[in-house]
């Protein structure tokens, strides 16, 4: 009976073993075989995995992002500045005639495209330091969102073969985000442009391929230059806030918003246009609420949350109204 029980358990023990998770080098190498099966050459795939390392710092900021609440309005605070405000209006100026051309092949205001790569990475100052291949191999090993990972590492694996960045410079975030406007590889993929026509789509280093890349991005997912993106507003007492939301069916024109009482923030009446907006509240009805049109759904496609598409939309309105300060204030105006 007792050899019984312990055959038993050897067989139990086999078992678990059969589907024991392998370990990072031996994960690799299945990649490896992986990549080769979709078409890379082998000589290729080796040299692309050939300094591949697990970083346990990938799979800790994955697993333990920051959960603390936030007001919008210390957000706001803390994500433009007005040191930030003062840049972007620098580097709208610096590169107006490049931002200027990028605007007008795509349909997009410069202020939009500056706005959403100081954001994204501090006008290109922060674009992480972790080898993309590494943190994605790690990621997608680490398991929780594997075929995720997966699939954004063969991106960037066709990023690499494309040549459009050397491996030694092929870096980002902890989770793969590239360049200076922080593209996944499916992203980059999908949306990279090459502006000025080198053969190359160069996020890190190129910023007529990062503002091109950033407008082409938009574009393609429904922007339309004859609008912004929203104002803050003030609502009535009793207002049913039932009726704020993103959800496409609780759209309205600023008409009817302006027959159940929406005011723009200074309390005067909202624009004719009959365009039609959401009323959204990050805070809740006691916080800053928003209309917001259809450019603001177009944000929501590059990052769900409504905090960084409310300070993207901030960030335009403030090098908006400093460009138009500092023209009218121009000597000879």
């Amino acid at each position: 009976m007792m050899l019984r029980r312990l055959s038993v358990t050897a067989l139990a023990l086999c078992s678990l073993s059969a589907f024991a998770k392998p370990d990072f080098n031996q994960y690799v190498t299945t990649l490896k075989q992986e990549a080769v099966e979709q078409g890379f050459s082998t000589e290729f795939v080796e040299q692309a995995f050939a300094n591949v390392e697990f970083y346990e710092r990938a799979v800790s900021s994955d697993k333990n992002q920051p959960e603390f609440k936030l007001t919008l309005d210390k957000y706001l605070s803390t994500r433009v500045p007005d040191w930030k405000v003062k840049q972007a209006v620098g580097k709208y100026n610096e590169n107006k005639e490049v931002l200027e051309a990028v605007g007008k092949k795509f349909g997009v205001q410069p202020r939009f495209i500056i706005a959403l790569w100081g954001n994204e990475s501090n006008f290109g100052r922060i674009q992480g330091k972790f080898p993309v291949v590494s943190a994605l191999t790690t990621l997608a090993y680490e398991g929780r969102r594997e075929a995720m990972f997966k699939k954004q590492l063969f991106a960037a694996l066709k990023i690499l073969s494309e040549g459009h960045i050397e491996q030694e410079k092929f870096v980002g975030s902890w989770a793969g985000a590239m360049g200076q406007s922080q593209f996944m590889p499916t992203s980059f993929l999908a949306y990279a442009y090459d502006f000025d026509g080198d053969g190359k789509k160069d996020i890190w280093g190129n910023q007529a391929d990062v503002f091109a890349s950033i407008a082409n991005y938009l574009k393609t997912v429904g922007w339309d230059d004859s609008q912004t993106w929203g104002r803050q507003v003030k609502i009535p007492e009793g207002f049913d806030t039932k009726l704020s939301g993103l959800d496409k069916s609780k759209m309205r024109t600023l008409s009817e918003w302006q027959e159940l009482g929406v005011r723009r923030y200074d309390g005067t009446d909202l624009p004719s246009r009959e365009l039609k907006a959401s009323l959204i509240m990050p805070d809740d009805a006691k916080g800053r609420i928003y209309l917001v049109y259809e450019n603001f759904h177009t944000l929501m496609n590059w990052n769900r949350s409504t905090y960084f598409g409310s300070a993207v939309g901030y960030l335009s309105d403030r090098i908006k109204a400093e460009l138009r300060d500092s023209h009218v204030s121009a000597p000879g105006q």
